[in-house]
């Protein structure tokens, strides 16, 4: 599962790390319209114009309580395989899950006019749920009633795979103000398989060992009958 998502739904999709297992990949995508003025924060813990609430149990282990985790742009890290591995599944679109060209820029809100670096997620799992949220960098960005907003970008997280159930969670009531809609409007995809490859290079690579196979039968074959004549 996961990939690029079409518009109007706001995408989250997660990875474990191919170069550290105690981190995830977190990868952005779609876009929404701002259903209420409101803002998105610098800090803080739960506000509706900025967190929400998903559907059933996100949180599997280290459940967090009120924990902001820094988000790193995953293209100016040293995570060489996991670069290597979002590359090679751009430019994309939903049809074959591939990522769009943008998943390579540093994680970035932008709703009307205003833009934002996302520095850092919220998570809280408490007696109501558990929460998400997203905080920006420098200041506050503001929006209005009908603005639209749209986030791109991947980014690293000091939180392991293990720590998060596998699954698609939608956002439920109260939903963040810079998504439409009520329920489903913003989703976080949480993959248990590191990125996998294209399906080209995966066809690429089965049509070469098959190759190889066949080329190696036909040595074989050959230095029989060649013994045989001897």
């Amino acid at each position: 599962g996961g990939g690029y998502k079409a518009q109007a739904q706001l995408v989250i999709n997660v990875y474990p790390s191919k170069d550290n297992n105690n981190q995830t990949i977190w990868i952005f995508s779609g876009s929404s319209t701002a259903t209420v003025s409101s803002a998105i924060r610098t800090s803080g813990n739960f506000a509706i114009g900025d967190s929400w609430l998903g559907n059933g149990n996100v949180f599997n282990a280290n459940s967090p309580s009120n924990q902001t985790i820094s988000l790193s742009p995953l293209f100016s890290s040293s995570n060489t395989d996991d670069i290597a591995a979002v590359r090679a599944r751009i430019p994309g679109g939903s049809s074959t899950n591939l990522f769009a060209a943008s998943a390579t820029n540093t994680p970035t809100i932008t709703i009307g006019s205003g833009s934002r670096t996302i520095a850092n997620l919220w998570m809280a799992e408490n007696s109501s749920g558990d929460h998400f949220g997203i905080r920006v960098s420098g200041s506050n960005l503001s929006y209005t009633n009908g603005n639209a907003s749209a986030w791109v970008g991947s980014g690293i997280l000091n939180k392991p795979i293990g720590d998060f159930f596998v699954g698609t969670f939608n956002n439920l009531n109260p939903r963040p103000f810079f998504a439409a809609n009520s329920g489903g409007s913003l989703q976080v995809i949480i993959n248990s398989q590191v990125i996998p490859e294209p399906e080209e290079y995966a066809l690429i690579f089965g049509l070469f060992a098959l190759g190889f196979v066949f080329f190696h039968r036909h040595r074989q074959k050959k230095r029989r009958q060649q013994a045989l004549v001897l």
